[in-house]
């Protein structure tokens, strides 16, 4: 590109060049000089076109060869060869792992190390410890984002590794710290859970998510633009829409992963209400470092390099002045 771009500026001197020399200067009228720099130009314009459309088809080319290198790539959770059926409604949510350990690929000390906990159906476990204990190993085994390397992780008594994909999905519901919205209408985030829901469906999930009142004051309501990964709401109100769009899958099973732990007091304060209202009847898991979103929990499980140190309730943790109590003292 860069030597046909010089060749293409070097030809119209050339041409004015011989427009001048002796020889030719007396046969050349200004008229045919016009002429032949226009001509240079109308046929250069269509060659460079060409060589832009050649560049274009290599930088496809490379580009396709990535999404097909990703779309080959192997799966990591494959599906059960025979999955042992469990729908939403008939699932009680209990959820228990049973000396589960799990080591990422490529490291050499286990993320988990020999874990046993029992979450019975409508209770809520809160799992407390430093950064890099194994909280968010612990939730993405549940989701069986992983499988373990030891052990299993049970939900209502079957492996997660029997169960289908779909399934699995409908009955645990994830509520993160980096919320994700696509470029699309607020109807079109919240139907990525139900694609069937109507807007009063919409509606009183945005009630219970308390959100409701910012999108009635929008000009277009539901029909919101949202934009890429949310940009046009605040922190506060994706966690909110994120909330509403769990609401919408009612799913037995709730993951809450440090959900409020980027957002300031206020903000919070309100995120934890809406919050607050969806753990009411699902088996909850609850992962935080600010302890005040954790002192409810029915089963409080402190993590320490991969593996439980303290168990209990907050108020037998503190008396115990152990990990967690000089966690709750800071």
């Amino acid at each position: 590109m860069a030597t046909m771009q010089i060749i293409f500026a070097l030809i119209p001197a050339a041409i004015y060049l011989v427009a001048g020399l002796p020889a030719t200067s007396g046969g050349m009228t200004i008229g045919t000089l016009v002429a032949f720099t226009a001509l240079q130009s109308s046929i250069f314009r269509p060659l460079m076109g060409l060589l832009n459309t050649g560049a274009q088809w290599v930088t496809s080319m490379a580009l396709f060869s990535r999404i097909f290198g990703y779309l080959d790539l192997e799966v990591d959770v494959p599906e059960p060869t025979h999955p042992v059926a469990l729908p939403r409604e008939q699932a009680r949510g209990e959820v228990r792992f049973e000396d589960v350990s799990f080591r990422y690929p490529g490291s050499h000390t286990d993320a988990l190390h020999d874990v046993s906990v029992e979450v019975p159906a409508g209770s809520t476990l809160a799992l407390v410890g430093e950064t890099g204990s194994g909280k968010s190993t612990f939730a993405a085994l549940v989701s069986r984002l992983y499988d373990p390397t030891a052990g299993r992780v049970t939900i209502d008594g079957i492996d997660v590794r029997d169960l289908s994909s779909a399934d699995l999905a409908a009955l645990v519901g994830v509520v993160s710290q980096e919320t994700y919205l696509v470029h699309g209408t607020i109807a079109d985030n919240l139907r990525l859970a139900r694609p069937d829901a109507s807007d009063i469906d919409l509606w009183q999930a945005l009630e219970v998510a308390q959100i409701d009142d910012v999108v009635a004051t929008l000009p277009e309501g539901l029909h919101t633009l949202v934009g890429a990964r949310g940009y046009r709401f605040s922190g506060g109100e994706q966690q909110r829409l994120a909330i509403a769009r769990t609401v919408l899958r009612n799913p037995r099973i709730l993951l809450l992963d440090e959900a409020t732990s980027a957002l300031d007091n206020d903000t919070e304060r309100g995120l934890q209400a809406a919050l607050d209202a969806l753990v009411v009847g699902r088996t909850t898991i609850v992962i935080a470092h600010r302890l005040s979103t954790v002192r409810d929990a029915d089963q409080i499980v402190v993590l320490d390099h991969a593996e439980i140190l303290e168990r209990g309730t907050h108020a037998t943790l503190v008396a115990a002045a152990g990990r967690y109590a000089s966690l709750a003292a800071r």
